[in-house]
């Protein structure tokens, strides 16, 4: 799987990044999930994983010609927000190992895959729970 950097929240290149990915997805790099009593709220199906990144990071959707720059709803189980006004996304564990050697991955971080229309849907207007802070 081949990678396009779309944006990160840091500089150091070893935080919650989102990458676009030439199989019509998204791989977002965010922080490994620990709390039990936000895991014991998710199903979490085998070979998928959870990372949490803050809600900033899908700006960086516009970079990828989204018209919109944020995510403006969230939908279970491909996104949540949490009390802390962070998102935790679901997806599938990212094992490729041609994508993994083009991030940084420090041990507290993790990544998954999304789809491109799970992911654009959420930027669009149908019902659903409203994305506001």
């Amino acid at each position: 799987m081949k990678l396009r950097f779309l944006g990160s929240n840091s500089t150091g290149g070893d935080c919650p990044t989102l990458y676009a990915t030439d199989r019509d997805s998204y791989v977002v790099q965010g922080w490994q999930i620990f709390a039990n009593d936000l895991l014991m709220q998710l199903h979490i199906p085998y070979g998928e994983n959870v990372v949490e990144v803050p809600t900033e990071l899908f700006e960086h959707l516009k970079e990828d010609g989204l018209t919109t720059s944020s995510i403006t709803r969230v939908q279970a189980p491909v996104m949540i927000l949490t009390p802390q006004g962070t998102c935790v996304v679901q997806g599938k564990a990212v094992t490729d190992a041609e994508a993994l050697a083009q991030m940084s991955i420090p041990h507290y971080e993790t990544c998954v895959e999304v789809s491109k229309s799970d992911v654009t849907a959420l930027a669009e207007e149908p019902s659903g729970t409203d994305f506001q802070r």
